[in-house]
């Protein structure tokens, strides 16, 4: 379980992002984050592992509690936590596999990492990851010849293959086009419901976040506004967490979509035998 207490984060500027956030995320859950631009998404995902520093409070991942940790022992319980980036943070020379590898640098010895001597059984489980996410007619391909939602399911390969606990998506169709967009959150979703993983998706889209996520917990200015399941997500609770809007019409298309989707999943399933 991953667990926030009493979570602050004030910049130099004096300006606070994240204003006393409880927060508990248990194991196997996928929990979407949403709120308006400067709410404190991005900062709360990466407060949980060390890339912004938090000002006070408590995070703790089942039993390491995250915020009294070294910089070495941090190093360590990095790899407890992947992380997925809006700009899919790839190394545009390297290939996917070497991308994709490049996940287990923290469980290699520096020669190994520096000369790309990676065990065999790693090696195998990255070809296992990319066939999962079909992209495993492409491993030699460099990462600047390929598409958005490609370079996306490598960074979701790239993080499963650290063997996480826990994973930490910020923002993952930012980039994409809708139908893409779908494709990588149900892609996100179903990897974690096999691998029994947590996760934490920061993402502006309110219908993916309705349609993929169990749980949806909002942010307004730094504080959780709303936690609840996805059909919770009322026109008045949305004007909670984003202002005055016609709220009606965005619940009617979720509803709209949602049966789409219900409609073509036997059809991926048969697709896919």
């Amino acid at each position: 379980m991953l667990r926030l207490v009493d979570l602050v984060k004030q910049y130099k500027t004096g300006d606070t992002a994240l204003k006393g956030v409880n927060l508990e995320v248990p194991d196997g859950q996928v929990m979407a984050l949403i709120g308006p631009s400067g709410a404190g998404k991005s900062t709360l995902i990466r407060c949980v592992n060390r890339l912004v520093e938090p000002t006070s409070g408590k995070i703790s991942l089942n039993d390491m509690e995250l915020t009294s940790l070294s910089q070495g022992q941090l190093r360590r319980a990095r790899r407890r936590m992947g992380m997925i980036f809006q700009e899919y943070a790839l190394v545009e020379r390297l290939t996917v596999m070497e991308n994709v590898l490049s996940g287990r640098l923290g469980y290699v010895p520096f020669w190994r990492s520096y000369f790309r001597k990676f065990p065999q059984s790693d090696i195998d489980e990255a070809f296992r990851l990319l066939a999962r996410v079909g992209l495993d007619h492409m491993v030699d391909k460099r990462a600047d010849e390929l598409s958005g939602g490609q370079r996306q399911r490598v960074g979701i390969c790239r993080a499963l293959i650290q063997q996480p606990e826990l994973l930490l998506v910020d923002e993952p169709t930012a980039s994409l086009d809708p139908k893409t967009s779908r494709q990588i959150m149900r892609l996100i979703k179903e990897l974690c419901e096999e691998r029994k993983l947590s996760a934490i998706i920061n993402i502006h889209d309110v219908l993916l976040a309705q349609m993929f996520a169990e749980r949806i917990v909002g942010l307004q200015l730094g504080e959780i506004v709303y936690d609840g399941p996805p059909d919770g997500l009322t026109p008045d609770v949305l004007t909670q967490i984003y202002g005055e809007e016609d709220w009606e019409a965005t619940i009617e298309k979720v509803d709209e979509d949602e049966e789409e989707d219900l409609d073509a999943a036997p059809k991926r399933a048969a697709g896919s035998e």
